[in-house]
C-alpha cells in the first residue's frame, strides 16, 4: 500500500491511498473501513467483510455496482436512498425558518459546537434513516463547508455498505437569495458571482453557458456537492409567471441550447480528471427541472401555490414544452449523454393525461412519467419529486410553505408515496421520515406481492445508486479544507462571472446616444422606496426608503449628488411590477373567489380583458377561478413615480434608467419618461457604472418579448411563445425576442442570425 499522505481534520483522520493505475482512495479512520489488496490493485472494504464485493470493485462499470449493491440491501436501506432531506442550513442556527435543530439536544449557541459538526437530526438521518441525499441549503464558507462534509462521509461510510453522501445544492451563484428556487444564493460559501439564469440567456452564447457549467461544477465539488437541482428549463410561455426568472426564457429552442450547454458544462470532466463517459472528479449530476414543463400556469399563477396548481393548454402545445428536455438535456454533446436526474413540477398538467385522463400533479401521474418519459422517450435516470409533495396542505391558497399534494390531496401520505412509486418516480424531495416509504412498500406487496416490490425497489436504488458511483463518491468522498478555499471564487473564476454580468446586461434605449459618458459628470440618484408587506415565506417586512446602489460604487466612477439642478444627468433603479401572486384573501372575504390579476404594469390594472371563466378547476368544488373586473395594485408602484418625477426635476437634462427584470415588463407607463433603458437579471453595481462610461459595450439581447401593453398579456395563451403584441419605444424599436442595442444602433449578428431573430424597428 503506498500512503500517500494523511490529513487531519479535528476529529475525523482521513488517510489516502494511491493506485498507480487507478482512482486514489480516502477513508476515515474512525470509520472502521480497511484497504483490500488484489493484483497488485488497492480497493476499500466497505461493508467491511474482508473480501471484496462487486459493488467495491473502480474496475467495474458504474451499472455493474449499482446493481450489485442494490441487491445486498435491505428494504429499509432503499427506502433511505429515495429520501432527499430538506434544506441544510450549516451552522444550523437557532430561529432558522426550516425547523428546530439541536447538538447534543442543545441549541447551535448553547452547545459550543463547531459550525461544521453534524446535528442531532443529521446523525439520525443517517443512522436511523439511512438517509444519503442531503440539500445544503446555506454553508457559511468553504471551509466549514468541506470539515462539514467531511464529518457526513465519515459517518457515512462507517454504516452498513458504506453509503456515501450524495449532497445537492440549488443554484448559488446568482444574486437573489430570496427566492426558494435560488435558496443558495448570496450564501457565504463566497462562490464566484453570475447573472441570473435569464441574464444567461440574456448573452444568447451556449459557449459561456457551458463555461459557467464547468467553473460552478468545480465550485460545487468544492463544497462537497455533487447534485446541482438544476437547469431549470421549462420554456417561461407565460409572462407573468412567479418562477420566470430561473428559466432561459421563452423561446424552445433557446432553452434547449442553454439547457444542453448547462449540463454537458456540469457533468462533464475532461482530460486527468476523467474516469469514464466523461465522468470524473470534476461532474456534478444535474437534475433538470420541471417535467413537463410548467411555464404554462392558468392566469401566470404558480403552483407552489395552491391557487396555481394547474397548468393550462388553451394553445394546445404541450409538446413544444418537451423539446428542452428532448432535444437538449437528453441529448447532450458531452459524452455524459443526457442530464443523470429530472424533476417534475408541482403543477397539474391540466387533461394532458392521454391514457388514464388523470388530473393529479405532474410526478403522480403515471402516463407522464412511465409511458411518456420513461417508455416512449426512454429516460432511465432518476426521478426526483419536487420538495413536500406527499406532505398535506393546501387549505390556504397562498401558502407556500405548506404541502402541495394537488390533485391527490384525499390521500394518505404512505397512499401519495405508493402512487409516486407505481407511476416511475424513484425519490422525493424534502422527506425525511422513513416510516411512510416502509408502509408504501407494503401496500405494493399486498396489491403485487413481494417480489415484485422487491424489484421494483431495487430498480429505483440502481438508478440512485449510479449516479453516486459516477461522481467518484465510494472511491473518496472527502475534502482538504484548503483546497476547498483556494478553489471557491478563485480569481480566474470571478473574472469569468464578472464577464459574464457584463454580456448578460441589454440596451433598450439609447435616445440621442446619451451612452457612453466618458467622462466623469454628476449624477442623481432617487432614493428607492418600497411600502411593508410579506416576503415568499410569508414573513413580514418593513417600509424602505433607501438608495437602490452602492454610492461608494458610484463615486468611483461619477460625482454623487442630491441636487437634480446640479447633476447632469439623472439615474434611477427600478424593479419588475409586483403586484404579488394571483390570489387574495381579502377578496375571498369580500365573497369573491379569491382569484385576482397579476400585473405587469405598475400603475392599478383592472382586469377587464380576462377570461370570463377558467379554463381549469377542482372538481366538484369551486371550478371557476376568473378573475375578470377585478383590480389588483402593484407593490412597487412608487418605482413609476420615481422615474416621472426624476424626468421633472432633471427639466430636460438625461434621465436613465436601470431596469432590474424577473421576467417581461410593461414599460409604457416610463418609457417616454427615459432617454436610455438599461435592463439586467442581476449583475453586481459596478457593471451598471462601466457600462455607463463605456468600459464595454452593451451586448445582451432580450430573452423574451416586452408586452405592449396589459389587454396582450390577457390576451396571450399560456403555452404559446411570443404571442404577444411589443412595445414599440420613441426610437420606433420594437421590444421583441432578440432585440438589443449596442453602441451603433440594433445588434444584427451571428447570434441573431441563428435564432432566426429579425431585429424589428419602424424606421
Amino acid at each position: 500500500m503506498k500512503d500517500k499522505s494523511k490529513f487531519i481534520d479535528l476529529d475525523v483522520s482521513i488517510r489516502y491511498v494511491e493506485n498507480e493505475e487507478g482512482p486514489t482512495l480516502a477513508y476515515s479512520e474512525t470509520s472502521g473501513v480497511s484497504i483490500l489488496k488484489q493484483e497488485g490493485l488497492f480497493f476499500k472494504d466497505l461493508n467491511q467483510d474482508g473480501k471484496l464485493d462487486k459493488y467495491e470493485d473502480w474496475r467495474l462499470p458504474p451499472e455493474e455496482r449499482a446493481r450489485d449493491l442494490a441487491s445486498k440491501l435491505s428494504v429499509e436501506e432503499i427506502a433511505g436512498l429515495m429520501l432527499h432531506s430538506s434544506h441544510q442550513i450549516i451552522p444550523s442556527v437557532s430561529g432558522n425558518f426550516f425547523g428546530a435543530t439541536t447538538y447534543g439536544g442543545k441549541s447551535y449557541e448553547e452547545s459550543g459546537a463547531k459550525p461544521w459538526d453534524l446535528t442531532d437530526q443529521q446523525l439520525a438521518y443517517l443512522k436511523k434513516n439511512y438517509i444519503r441525499h442531503m440539500l445544503i441549503m446555506m454553508v457559511d464558507s468553504p471551509e466549514t463547508a468541506a470539515r462539514w462534509n467531511n464529518r457526513l462521509q465519515a459517518v457515512a461510510e462507517g454504516e452498513g455498505f458504506g453509503i456515501p453522501v450524495n449532497n445537492s445544492s440549488d443554484p448559488r451563484h446568482g444574486f437573489d437569495m430570496s427566492a426558494e428556487f435560488n435558496a443558495g444564493a448570496g450564501s457565504a460559501a463566497q462562490v464566484s458571482r453570475w447573472p441570473e439564469t435569464l441574464g444567461l440567456a440574456a448573452t444568447f452564447d451556449p459557449n459561456l453557458m457551458r463555461k459557467f457549467g464547468e467553473i460552478a461544477a468545480k465550485e460545487y465539488r468544492a463544497l462537497g456537492m455533487t447534485t446541482a437541482l438544476s437547469p431549470q428549463i421549462d420554456i417561461a410561455t407565460d409572462p407573468r409567471w412567479f418562477r420566470f426568472s430561473g428559466t432561459f426564457g421563452e423561446d424552445p429552442r433557446l432553452s434547449t441550447d442553454m439547457g444542453r450547454a448547462y449540463v454537458d458544462g456540469f457533468q462533464t470532466s475532461e482530460g486527468k480528471n476523467e474516469w469514464a463517459d466523461g465522468w470524473g472528479r470534476d461532474s456534478v449530476n444535474a437534475m433538470v427541472k420541471h417535467w413537463p414543463g410548467g411555464g404554462s400556469g392558468e392566469g401566470g399563477r404558480d403552483a407552489h401555490f395552491a391557487c396555481g396548481k394547474y397548468a393550462v393548454y388553451p394553445g394546445n402545445n404541450f409538446a413544444e414544452h418537451l423539446k428542452p428536455f428532448l432535444d437538449g438535456a437528453f441529448k447532450l454533446e458531452g459524452k455524459t449523454g443526457q442530464a443523470s436526474a429530472i424533476m417534475p413540477y408541482y403543477t397539474i398538467s391540466y387533461n394532458q393525461d392521454q391514457k388514464n385522463g388523470e388530473n393529479v400533479g405532474n410526478a403522480y401521474n403515471s402516463y407522464l412519467i412511465t409511458d411518456l418519459l420513461r417508455e416512449q422517450y426512454g429516460y432511465d435516470g432518476v426521478v426526483c419529486t419536487d420538495w413536500l409533495i406527499t406532505e398535506d396542505g393546501g387549505e390556504q391558497q397562498d401558502a407556500i410553505m405548506t404541502g402541495k399534494s394537488w390533485g391527490v390531496e384525499h390521500l394518505s401520505v404512505e397512499e401519495r408515496i405508493y402512487k409516486l412509486i407505481m407511476a416511475g418516480v424513484d425519490q422525493f424531495g424534502g422527506n425525511t421520515e422513513l416510516r411512510p416509504v416502509l408502509e408504501a412498500y407494503q401496500i405494493g406487496v399486498e396489491e403485487h406481492g413481494e417480489a415484485f416490490m422487491r424489484a421494483r425497489f431495487e430498480q429505483s436504488a440502481v438508478r440512485l445508486l449510479i449516479n453516486i458511483f459516477r461522481v467518484g463518491l465510494f472511491e473518496n468522498p472527502y475534502l482538504k479544507s484548503e483546497e476547498s478555499r483556494q478553489t471557491v471564487s478563485c480569481p480566474e473564476f470571478l473574472q469569468a462571472g464578472y464577464e459574464a454580468q457584463q454580456k448578460s446586461v441589454v440596451l433598450l434605449k439609447n435616445k440621442g446616444q446619451v451612452l457612453p459618458i466618458p467622462e466623469r459628470k454628476k449624477v442623481y440618484i432617487p432614493k428607492r422606496r418600497l411600502p411593508a408587506g410579506v416576503n415568499w415565506f410569508g414573513a413580514p417586512t418593513p417600509e424602505k426608503l433607501e438608495y437602490p446602489i452602492d454610492l461608494d460604487v458610484v463615486s468611483n466612477y461619477f460625482d454623487v449628488t442630491d441636487r437634480p439642478d446640479e447633476a447632469d444627468f439623472g439615474l434611477v433603479f427600478i424593479e419588475t411590477p409586483d403586484s404579488g401572486i394571483g390570489y387574495s384573501r381579502e377578496d375571498l372575504e369580500k365573497g369573491g373567489n379569491g382569484y385576482v390579476p397579476i400585473s405587469l404594469q405598475y400603475k392599478p390594472y383592472t382586469a377587464e380583458f380576462a377570461r370570463e371563466r377558467s379554463i381549469a378547476g377542482d372538481p366538484g368544488g369551486n371550478d371557476d377561478r376568473s378573475y375578470q373586473g377585478k383590480t389588483v395594485a402593484t407593490r412597487n408602484s412608487q418605482d413609476l413615480e420615481a422615474v416621472l418625477e426624476t424626468r421633472e426635476r432633471m427639466r430636460g437634462k438625461p434621465v436613465i434608467v436601470s431596469l432590474l427584470q424577473s421576467k417581461p415588463t410593461i414599460v409604457a407607463e416610463l418609457e417616454a419618461a427615459a432617454d436610455v433603458i438599461i435592463t439586467h437579471f442581476g449583475v453586481e453595481d459596478s457593471v451598471i457604472m462601466e457600462l455607463l462610461r463605456g468600459v464595454f459595450e452593451p451586448s445582451g439581447l432580450l430573452p423574451f418579448q416586452m408586452p405592449m401593453d396589459i389587454k396582450t398579456v390577457e390576451e396571450q395563451l399560456e403555452d404559446v411563445a411570443h404571442d404577444l403584441e411589443c412595445h414599440v419605444d420613441s426610437e420606433n424599436h420594437v421590444y421583441d425576442f432578440g432585440f438589443g442595442l449596442n453602441w451603433s444602433g440594433v445588434i444584427r449578428d451571428s447570434r441573431t442570425e441563428k435564432y432566426k431573430i429579425y431585429p424589428r424597428s419602424l424606421n
